[in-house]
């Protein structure tokens, strides 16, 4: 693996890893009700997408302007990766052991939420008390669930680092 590429990969991944966790710690210290602000959630992809062209942007101009598909995706794929693993391990560590009341806190703001947005959108009350009972049974914060989130955000992370390695790549035939 190119040299730039791999230290490009893991500076931008520790970087998007330590923005999360700084932007995690803000919304526990602040209030828990922010976690299910969609604005700040909004905010913090565009972040990481901006991130993420930056990154694919500079190791291109590293590289003399030129960069394949694979090179585009790997650089951005590695830091993705390193950033997620960063942000779900400090999001186990906080809502597991540091402060487990917290995640039942969360639990409740996120159904109180939802219940409210079902209620504007003229969800039956039946419906309504099913989705809440699943709701209460279900550990988003725990270890497991954190994990199956870290798996559909390296999913999420291929398709958008598919996409600008096809931006970024040179379109010259001999370069894949």
């Amino acid at each position: 693996m190119n040299p730039i590429i791999k230290q490009n990969g893991i500076n931008y991944g520790l970087a998007m890893g330590i923005i999360s966790v700084l932007f995690t710690a803000s919304l526990y210290a602040i209030d828990l009700k922010l976690f299910t602000n969609m604005w700040l959630g909004i905010i913090m992809i565009v972040v990481y997408l901006v991130i993420g062209i930056i990154l694919v942007s500079k190791t291109k101009k590293q590289l003399n302007g030129l960069i394949t598909f694979k090179e585009a995706f790997t650089v951005y794929f590695i830091a993705a990766a390193i950033g997620a693993a960063i942000s779900v391990v400090f999001n186990i560590l906080l809502f597991n052991v540091i402060d487990p009341a917290a995640k039942e806190t969360l639990n409740n703001e996120v159904i109180e939420y939802t219940v409210n947005m079902m209620k504007k959108a003229g969800t039956p009350s039946d419906k309504l008390k099913e989705i809440v009972e699943k709701m209460q049974e279900t550990d988003n914060y725990s270890v497991g669930n954190q994990s199956k989130g870290l798996v559909f955000s390296l999913i999420f992370s291929a398709i958008f680092g598919s996409l600008l390695a096809l931006i970024f790549r040179n379109k010259t035939s001999n370069l894949e």
